[in-house]
């Protein structure tokens, strides 16, 4: 180690750290030399066991290993190993393994003891992965548990230590201020417009500064699709000896270490993702160009579904990138965005654990048995029991949340649980299928169907462009997968796609447009255009991820029968009654079901009332109680009486399952509920004692001086009744509800209002006189006695002629 780093200046403090407390949080920026310097220190010092470093992605596991190695004079395998999955090189005299994240996450669950381990390092921990964050929650307690002694290094260059520190029991943080070389950060101007193309912008702006600056220039891009088209935009514009090299995961390992590799004359233009942003060092870089964006995967707990999103980078990635314009010279980084938009960027990027897919994290924690671990950032308990629901679909978990047999075996196994799933039940034959569904799409152009994908690993012609470096990461993929695999039962592609995706199961919905319903219960939907949009029945494994109505991207077709083959424990014949909105009636029916699914319905003639009435308050709901006039006025009486329960339409229909159902005897449709008398069912809500505060209070009837009861109509701003004037006379006194006068209309025997009052004895006394003066004359056969409050009460007309 004889060149000089900004970090060889806290290594010191970091052993005494470790020394004396057995963890330590490094904080130090871009290019100071964590990765290549702090494991070094630590076998310098003479730590016990073997120190294990964990590295975000495979290329900066090699990358790093090889630098150690070369600091020491040795190459790869010697004291200095690394291992990935499906790669290795680790030789008996290992001191220092580099691994990725999922690794050490094997390790511990194989043996929490990490025995023959002194140290653990977690390097770039600001990236925040669902791994690392796993990782560190399962040896900090294995350390707490059964490894005291065990030390635990955390580096970042950009996140915030305290709270890594407090979940570390109060660890010491330790701060590298230097900088290998001084960066200056150039902004634009002025913001892009919003409906610019970003690879134009990009591919405009290096043709600005790439005559102005010196040695290599690294360009952050979201993806893979805007990388080509930023290389694509380049050509031909290039002053000469420009070497464009792109840079992303899904490149084979020699064209990725071509990126990183100096070029031997001339100046190199790196196109990369998010790769580029820690642990590597690219030779020759001066000038980095950060377009702004970073792609991220965010998953939907509802629809069970991941979409990649593109996003505006934060500033703790932004601050990642600039650095790496410092790394082996002074150097400059051009940020695509103005200085003013800066301060808006959110401050650090979200962490995995909460935008994630949580069902291999689910399975993980099943396995260790516990979910007591200190997590940095909890993961979010909605989408945590969506993964484990899964996991019970799969046959992981047993109804009570505990792992099973099967479930163990899915962990072992280097794949997400759907495909190990898949792997488990359909042997070798799936590995194919399973490793081409793990990847980025080896074709362009070719629709939905997920047998073209499969025919061009096979080899088989196809009109769709293929991208040929991706089939073969596949194809060597698949073979990894196979090893030591059964064959398993001969499955078609939609069977064994169905038991990697029991939720993805869609079935055509009715209609001309392509659109399906999934097991799960959301909606997906084809272009009209694509070859399989005739299909009944697909198996979806790729979506857009759109929440309301996904698109499918991928997909296998599959038949009745061969789902029942394969699921047929999840398919079984459902009793239904439900309220049909469109046909506003109940529908019963004995369906067959695989999830949301409908595969066969049967009318169902015998269905019980209580489950008919259960239906039928859908419908209730939903139209509303209407009640009629008799059961209008018992409403307005109890609106009356404090103490009474809340008998509002809103209060009523939140309780109706209370209360109505044993009342809905050969209602089924909306018609039988426009003639369904409420009143009955309304008088049940009270009690006993309740109606005769009821009556009380408000009695429903008064009584006329012929006996007959006569409604007490409660909706108005006074209680009123209404009767001929003629069924009054002998009344003396004028009728009162408790301490309140009723409004008493009084009609002519035509039924027209003569009087309105709450006076009958000064009725009589005053105004009689002039209405009966005046309904004579109009009505001679009724009775019109001068003193009314000495007549009798009468309802009949005098017979003709007298």
């Amino acid at each position: 180690m004889t060149d000089m780093l900004p970090i060889d200046d806290v290594l010191g403090d970091v052993v005494s750290a470790l020394r004396g407390h057995g963890r330590v949080v490094l904080q130090a920026p871009p290019g100071a030399g964590k990765t290549s310097r702090v494991p070094l220190a630590l076998l310098e010092a003479g730590f016990a066991g073997q120190i294990i470093m964990l590295e975000p992605r495979r290329l900066a596991v090699r990358a790093a290993a090889e630098r150690l190695a070369q600091q020491l004079g040795e190459d790869v395998g010697g004291r200095v190993g690394y291992r990935m999955r499906g790669e290795s090189s680790v030789g008996p005299d290992c001191r220092i393994l580099v691994v990725t994240e999922g690794i050490l996450t094997r390790m511990v669950q194989t043996d929490p003891e990490l025995r023959g381990v002194g140290t653990v390092i977690f390097d770039e921990f600001h990236e925040r992965s669902l791994h690392a964050d796993l990782g560190l929650a399962l040896v900090w307690e294995a350390r707490g548990a059964l490894r005291p002694d065990l030390a635990l290094v955390v580096m970042s260059a950009t996140l915030d230590a305290a709270p890594v520190a407090a979940m570390l029991d109060g660890a010491p943080i330790v701060t590298s201020e230097g900088r290998a070389f001084p960066v200056e950060v150039q902004y634009l101007d002025r913001a892009l417009p919003p409906r610019a193309r970003l690879a134009e912008a990009v591919a405009d702006h290096l043709m600005q500064i790439v005559p102005q600056t010196s040695g290599g220039v690294l360009v952050f891009l979201p993806g893979e699709g805007e990388i080509r088209a930023v290389e694509g935009a380049l050509k031909g514009r290039l002053p000469d000896g420009c070497a464009v090299r792109p840079l992303y995961g899904a490149l084979p390992f020699a064209a990725q270490r071509a990126a990183i590799a100096p070029v031997q004359q001339g100046r190199k233009i790196v196109l990369s993702t998010a790769i580029a942003e820690t642990a590597l060092t690219i030779q020759d870089v001066r000038v980095v160009v950060d377009a702004g964006r970073a792609r991220r995967a965010r998953f939907d707990p509802g629809s069970g579904m991941a979409r990649l999103v593109t996003e505006r980078v934060s500033r703790a990635e932004a601050d990642q990138r600039a650095g790496r314009a410092g790394r082996v010279a002074p150097g400059t980084a051009y940020r695509m965005w103005t200085k003013g938009e800066d301060g808006a960027l959110p401050a650090f990027a979200p962490p995995e654990i909460v935008r994630a897919d949580l069902t291999a994290l689910a399975l993980e924690l099943a396995l260790w048995g516990s979910d007591d671990l200190a997590f940095l950032t909890p993961p979010p308990e909605v989408a945590l029991a969506e993964a484990r629901a899964l996991l019970c679909d799969l046959g992981a978990l047993d109804a009570r949340g505990g792992i099973t047999t099967h479930g163990r075996k899915l962990a072992l196994l280097p794949v997400h649980p759907r495909l190990g799933h898949m792997l488990a039940r359909a042997g070798a034959q799936a590995a194919p299928l399973a490793a081409l569904l793990e990847a980025r799409d080896p074709l362009r152009g070719a629709g939905s169907d997920l047998a073209l994908r499969v025919a061009a690993m096979r080899g088989d012609a196809t009109a769709a462009t293929v991208h040929a470096p991706a089939l073969a990461q596949i194809r060597a993929e698949a073979k990894r997968l196979a090893k030591g695999l059964p064959q398993g039962p001969a499955l078609s592609l939609g069977q064994m796609a169905a038991l990697a995706y029991p939720d993805r199961v869609a079935l055509r919905r009715a209609g001309d447009d392509p659109r399906y319903l999934l097991s799960g219960g959301k909606g997906a939907m084809l272009d009209a255009a694509d070859p399989l949009a005739g299909q009944r029945m697909l198996v979806v494994t790729d979506t857009d991820g759109n929440p309301r109505e996904a698109k499918i991207r991928q997909a296998a077709v599959i038949g009745l029968a061969d789902l029942r083959a394969v699921h047929a424990d999840a398919i079984a014949w459902h009793d239904v009654c439900r309220w049909d909105r469109r046909d506003a009636r109940v529908v019963t029916e004995r369906q067959e079901r695989f999830g949301a699914l409908v595969l066969d319905a049967r009318r169902w003639t015998d269905a019980p009332q209580d489950a008919v009435a259960l239906a039928m308050l859908d419908g209730v709901r939903q139209l509303g109680l209407r009640p009629g006039k008799a059961a209008q006025l018992f409403l307005a009486r109890v609106a009356l009486v404090p103490g009474l329960p809340d008998m509002r339409e809103e209060a009523l229909l939140d309780t109706v399952q209370d209360w109505l159902p044993p009342h809905l005897g050969g209602v089924r449709s909306a018609a039988d509920w426009g003639r369904f008398d409420l009143l009955d069912a309304l008088r049940g809500v009270l009690d006993w004692d309740q109606m005769q505060r009821l009556d009380r209070a408000a009695p429903g009837h008064f009584t006329t001086p012929l006996g007959r009861r006569i409604a007490i109509d409660y909706s108005g701003d006074a209680p009123q009744i209404t009767l001929r004037i003629q069924e009054m006379f002998g009344q003396t006194a004028h009728p009162m509800v408790g301490d309140t006068p009723l409004r008493v209309v009084l009609l002519s025997p035509g039924q027209k209002p003569v009087q309105v009052t709450q006076d009958i004895p000064g009725f009589w006394a005053s105004s009689y006189a002039d209405v009966r003066r005046d309904m004579r004359g109009r009505y001679p056969r009724h009775p019109w006695p001068e003193d009314p409050t000495q007549a009798d009460p009468t309802l009949r007309a005098k017979p003709r002629g007298t």
